[in-house]
């Protein structure tokens, strides 16, 4: 006999049509973390024989010697990405600021468009514009390299700031206006650190993109020597441009160091991203507090 908290027919289809979604969900998941893992151990497999203290602290060997390593790439990577970073901060704070605080609804919406629009274009694209805009009528320089990847690195900065402005609660902008603060105020004294660690963590993972672009560095800071260089006015090595040149060589011995710049790179995102990750969820834990 049939009681009356039975289950229908339905509610048991939509109890197995939810478990079976649900399965799906897990695969899926689970797809994609095997898919990371067996990348980087193939990766980090092939490097492992080329990773050495030479192959971080010294130059590429001449013609005819073993070993060597690609310091002047690691160093060139960090002036490259460290300039780009200088730029896009406070361009990135402020875009995030004047749609957050300033901007009306339809400017608002026109600038977030802009900066999706932005971050959807093509790395490429991003390098040929600043090779026709500067390189064409200077010359390649680790300065031109930087500019495409503060380009590339603007959205993801403005964005995760907009977000994290969005948290901040409406009555603490209130109490502070109620005190007599002013906008700039506002925003220098109340807004601003209390986003700081979303600005951190938009910070970090546009650094992380930035660390792994090649096409736009192929045309703005490519023809760089292969000693130690820290003068933005000239074309800088970096890690991506060595991994694509040391492929592209006929020596196995420089493929094995391309298997390693890559798993170094892929090492060095892994790890700035999952610092994001923690960072963002700790910001929005305190923000909700």
């Amino acid at each position: 006999m049939t009681t009356a908290f039975a289950p229908s027919p339905r509610a048991r289809r939509r109890r197995i049509v939810n478990r079976l979604a649900e399965l799906a969900a897990t695969f899926a998941a689970l797809l994609a973390v095997v898919v990371l893992a067996v990348v980087f151990l193939s990766v980090f497999k092939r490097g492992l024989e080329a990773m050495n203290l030479d192959f971080f602290t010294k130059t590429p060997a001449v013609f005819g010697e073993e070993g060597g390593g690609i310091a002047q790439a690691f160093v060139g990577s960090l002036v490259i990405v460290g300039l780009a970073t200088l730029m896009v901060i406070p361009v990135g704070v402020a875009v995030a600021v004047y749609v957050a605080e300033f901007a009306g609804p339809n400017m608002a919406r026109a600038v977030r468009l802009a900066l999706d629009v932005l971050n959807g274009l093509p790395s490429i694209v991003i390098g040929i514009f600043i090779f026709a805009a500067i390189v064409v009528t200077h010359q390649q320089s680790a300065f031109a390299g930087s500019l495409a990847l503060a380009i590339i690195m603007l959205p993801l900065v403005a964005r995760s700031t907009q977000e994290v402005l969005a948290l901040i609660p409406e009555s603490l902008r209130s109490a502070a206006l109620a005190l007599g603060s002013t906008r700039r105020q506002l925003v220098f004294r109340v807004l601003l650190p209390a986003a700081v660690g979303g600005i951190l963590t938009g910070t970090i993972l546009a650094v992380a993109r930035a660390a792994g672009e090649t096409a736009p560095l192929l045309f703005t800071t490519a023809l760089a020597g292969q000693l130690v260089n820290t003068n933005p006015r000239e074309p800088l090595q970096s890690v991506p441009l060595a991994i694509f040149q040391l492929s592209e060589s006929p020596d196995p011995n420089d493929h094995a160091k391309a298997w390693a710049a890559a798993a170094v790179l892929m090492t060095f995102v892994l790890v700035v991203s999952l610092a994001a990750r923690v960072l963002l969820a700790r910001n929005r834990r305190k923000l909700a507090r």
